[in-house]
């Protein structure tokens, strides 16, 4: 924690230094309501749960994580100060995870700050708040590997727009794997084994399980260990830049 704590504090903190926390979290609160009150219909339906509001949340991660994690890298080679963050006396893979960590915690907050919408299900009605917090698990969970995905495409280019825009389609792809249209398209011609390893990599099918209520140690191994994969491409690409 002591290697750590040096980079996710000054990460953290230059979300505030700037209007970018408070312009993302309000898009993010807005979109949210927004989505699951008039979008969603949470009131004609009738059920006191939340399960409009968090059915939107992988396509909403779509967009403003990518956003949230193109500066991470891109935005210290924009400025020059890659060479000076990569001279500190802290090892690579604390710089690369406490960056992560720091995104990670400002979209964890940005989610808890959603708290109003769960008080108003509780207020209209009796839901299950075990499944609501499994699925608030699912969704912190679901955008640190969205974010993952975002820091490693980052730390590849100095260009935020275009770390922004392969982040989104690698989000996607990553999204809609499980999606019988695309299952479909490969039962045509792949055999079984590889039609079912394209649907386990689905974020849907994972998020889905877990805002059903159980949280099943697969589903969380699924995201850790995807997590883990692309923090550490991520300080692979930025070894390989520094030696370069």
């Amino acid at each position: 924690m002591s290697l750590l704590w040096p980079v996710f504090k000054r990460e953290f903190n230059s979300y505030f230094a700037t209007p970018l926390a408070f312009v993302f979290i309000v898009i993010f609160l807005f979109a949210m309501g927004a989505f699951t009150f008039y979008l969603g219909h949470f009131y004609d339906n009738g059920v006191a749960d939340l399960s409009v509001f968090f059915g939107y949340h992988p396509w909403l991660y779509l967009f403003l994580v990518p956003a949230l994690a193109m500066r991470l890298w891109a935005e210290e080679r924009r400025s020059g100060t890659m060479e000076l963050l990569l001279t500190l006396p802290i090892p690579l893979w604390a710089t690369v995870l406490g960056k992560f960590l720091a995104a990670w915690a400002f979209a964890g907050l940005a989610l808890i700050l959603t708290f109003p919408i769960w008080i108003t299900v509780n207020y209209l009605g009796s839901p299950d708040n075990g499944v609501i917090l499994a699925s608030y698990i699912g969704s912190f969970l679901m955008a640190g590997a969205y974010l993952s995905i975002g820091a490693c495409v980052s730390s590849a280019t100095s260009n935020q727009v275009i770390a922004f825009i392969i982040s989104v389609v690698a989000c996607f792809l990553f999204t809609i794997s499980g999606a019988p249209l695309v299952l479909d398209a490969f039962r045509s011609w792949a055999p079984l084994p590889l039609v079912e390893a394209v649907s386990s990599f689905s974020f849907l099918m994972h998020f889905s399980a877990i805002t059903s209520g159980v949280i099943d140690l697969r589903d969380v191994i699924f995201f850790f260990s995807l997590i883990g994969l692309f923090l550490y491409a991520n300080m692979l690409i930025v070894d390989l830049r520094k030696s370069g």
